[in-house]
């Protein structure tokens, strides 16, 4: 006697008999076409991300109706009528159990299953308006000329500049950006490495009275897919509005709106002269080294700008620029740089209001050399703002807040600096100096042992691992910084090692004092490191001594005396460092 089928295997049969599979299979290999149409064709048309979202749900509860339909309709010769009870069909029109059937079942729930799946887990897919950050590349030279070098890094420079005005994206700086010139990684892996959304690729093909581009932004995730490319070709003289046009695309392509600040900023574009902005390029070239001899060629360069062209801006700015890292640095007098840096900045704003570099240098200059820290704040409130990625205008803030006693501010603002440009010795080494403000020693020396194994010829990050390595008992940093940074014979560097050896870093400290006092009667030396060094060693007089004499010759790293950095906490009640602190309109640091 025949086994009586079960209540699956009679949902099957119903299922074929009704069917349903087959409308089910038709319905679900064209819901896949409609939503892989909708995933091409919609960002094309400009339609917000939910839209294909919106597809998507409407094609699963689709599969819900078309299942009801076809179990409750059937197509005949007839037309549309509804289906018969399986009591009302004859032996004849049953269907027979077939294994064809039943497979068709189960592709059909499958290709349903996989289109759910497919579209909705969590798979890492960077799509045009998912991208808020992005990284642009050190441009290729297709030119077959490698002394137009420095013009390909001039422009790449100029186009990050130009897309970090677009403040709904972060912009890895340049400098970070330039250690993966000819790097040996996949763009997926440059793209971790720095934390980015996509890509932009840039080949210069021509360079000339007209320059050619090709332009390819490429999202890294989960591999590497072209988003957007554009070809450009533009006479020399209007390099600024090309620049201007790039950003637009990209920022339109990307799906980011732009501010109205930001469409005043990329619609002002005026020509340049090409010999002028030959010369600029060639300016910013040396004022990246940051070495005495790079700074004075810097100023060389830029001042011919200024001779050819003594109504474009950016060239002043970049005077401006240099002279206050000539006097920060130590290399010149503030006396003899500050008239300078003044009269350049002065021209810059004149000539341009929107130049976000002045803004920046304003700031340098309102609170480093005229203590005016309200309007240094403004100012670099008006930097950021129309240049949000610029690293180096976060850092300085950073150190601002710092000197203002507002430590988590500055905290916050130095790792955004460093998340702009995470491979920049600099930026590393002047975060390092926020971190020991914060007492965040360890931090501090992390991150000035990655900016001189950045570029183990770092003369800042070198000075600042001096105060790191002191406070944290380092022997051998204390006596790397000492051998870089001070320009004394052999024998005094093996003296002072052998000091540190056997009687230990204080008496090594006191040795490179005495050094440092001889060389000082032939040589400028900045007074509040002097000063930071005699109070390491307790001898306060001679440190309130120094702190005076710096305050009398303006030395720019007076703000620095109440930062922490300097370590002269012991100070903070001596009546000579209240008055100084009330000269340079500074609070002092709570207990």
């Amino acid at each position: 006697m025949p086994s009586k089928p079960g209540r699956l295997s009679r949902f099957w049969k119903e299922m074929k008999r009704r069917h349903v599979l087959r409308s089910l299979a038709i319905y679900a290999g064209t819901a896949f076409v409609i939503l892989e149409a909708a995933t091409i064709i919609f960002p094309r048309w400009d339609l917000p991300d939910w839209t294909i979202d919106l597809v998507l749900y409407l094609l699963i509860l689709g599969a819900f109706i078309t299942f009801i339909l076809a179990w409750i309709f059937d197509i005949t010769p007839q037309g549309v009528q509804l289906t018969k009870s399986l009591e009302e069909v004859v032996e004849t029109e049953r269907p027979s159990d077939s294994k064809i059937w039943k497979a068709a079942t189960y592709i059909s729930l499958i290709v349903i299953v996989a289109l759910i799946i497919f579209n909705l887990a969590p798979i890492k897919q960077v799509k045009a308006g998912d991208i808020q950050s992005l990284v642009v590349l050190p441009f290729d030279n297709f030119t077959g000329d490698d002394q137009l070098e420095y013009f390909v890094s001039g422009m790449h420079a100029s186009l990050i500049g130009d897309i970090g005005k677009v403040g709904g994206l972060r912009v890895i700086s340049k400098t970070s950006s330039n250690t993966y010139k000819d790097a040996d990684l996949s763009l997926p892996e440059i793209a971790r490495e720095l934390a980015v959304d996509a890509v932009v690729e840039t080949e210069v093909m021509c360079l000339g009275d007209t320059i050619c581009l090709q332009v390819r932004v490429l999202t890294p995730f989960p591999e590497e897919k072209l988003l957007w490319t554009s070809d450009y070709r533009e006479e020399k003289s209007q390099i600024l509005s090309l620049y201007n046009r790039v950003t637009r695309q990209i920022a339109e392509e990307v799906r980011v709106e732009l501010s109205p600040t930001e469409e005043r900023v990329l619609n002002d574009a005026r020509k340049v002269n090409k010999e002028a902005y030959d010369d600029y390029l060639m300016g910013l070239y040396y004022w990246d080294k940051l070495s005495q001899e790079s700074l004075n060629k810097a100023l060389e360069y830029f001042n011919k700008a200024v001779e050819i062209d003594p109504d474009w801006a950016p060239p002043y700015s970049g005077l401006a620029q240099v002279w206050v890292g000539l006097a920060q640095m130590g290399f010149v007098a503030p006396e003899i740089a500050g008239p300078m840096i003044l009269e350049n900045l002065n021209t810059a704003l004149e000539l341009d209001p929107d130049l976000a570099s002045s803004h920046y240098t304003q700031a340098l200059v309102s609170g480093w050399i005229e203590f005016n820290w309200e309007k240094g704040e403004q100012e670099f409130l008006i930097a950021l703002k129309l240049n949000p990625n610029d690293a180096l205008s976060k850092i300085f803030y950073a150190h601002m807040l710092m000197h203002l006693q507002r430590k988590d501010e500055a905290l916050s603002q130095g790792q955004q600096a460093v998340d702009l440009d995470p491979m920049n010795p600099l930026t590393l080494a002047l975060y390092a100096v926020v971190l020991s403000y914060a007492d965040q020693w360890e931090e501090a020396r992390e991150n000035t042992e990655k900016a001189i194994s950045l570029d183990p010829y770092n003369y800042f990050a070198h000075l600042v691992l001096e105060p790191v390595s002191y406070n944290l008992g380092n022997k051998v940093g204390l006596m790397k910084s000492i051998r870089f940074c001070q320009p004394f014979e052999e024998e005094v560097y093996l003296s002072i090692e052998k000091i540190l050896e056997e009687e230990g870093i204080k008496a090594a400290y006191a040795e490179l004092i005495s050094q440092l006092e001889i060389l000082g009667q032939s040589s400028f030396l900045l007074p509040v490191h002097m000063a930071n060094r005699y109070s390491f060693l307790n001898q306060y007089d001679k440190a309130m001594d120094m702190l005076e004499f710096g305050f009398e010759v303006h030395d720019q790293n007076m703000p620095y005396m109440a930062s922490g950095y300097g370590m002269m906490d012991s100070l903070y009640t001596n009546p000579r460092f209240l008055v100084l602190m009330e000269k340079l309109n500074l609070p002092m640091p709570e207990e």
